[in-house]
């Protein structure tokens, strides 16, 4: 079994959530939404610089992740120094709609949650 595919102790074999765990990934959301909202390919420091919070390294396996699933295509100039573009595939782009139905969730809920969060933990 590849060593990406995500195991689940109670349901080894489920697909859903062997494909949620790597969508649900901490910067998964942030790269895709970053790839989504450009036209073209962007190279990795242009998709760091849009995300300055996501360590170099996480935002590598990332890239890795989604290029392994799909998503997310890496394509490789043959130039001196070499150029590496990443743009999102039509899986990627499929995708889209579904990440901004998330997105416009969150935004509209969250100032409830964080005040029924206060309410629970107390405030900070």
């Amino acid at each position: 079994m590849n060593k990406d595919f995500i195991r689940d102790p109670f349901f080894p074999e489920c697909p859903i959530r062997n494909v949620l765990t790597r969508i649900s990934g901490k910067w998964t959301l942030a790269v895709l939404y970053t790839l989504g909202g450009s036209e073209t390919p962007l190279r990795f420091k242009e998709i760091e610089k849009a995300n300055p919070d996501c360590p170099q390294k996480m935002l590598t396996q990332t890239l890795r992740g989604l290029e392994a699933d799909g998503l997310v295509c890496r394509t490789v100039y043959p130039e001196m120094p070499p150029r590496v573009e990443y743009a999102l595939t039509d899986r990627g782009r499929s995708f889209l709609p579904v990440m901004r139905q998330i997105i416009d969730w969150a935004y509209n809920n969250l100032h409830d949650i964080v005040t029924d969060r206060e309410k629970y933990y107390g405030p900070n």
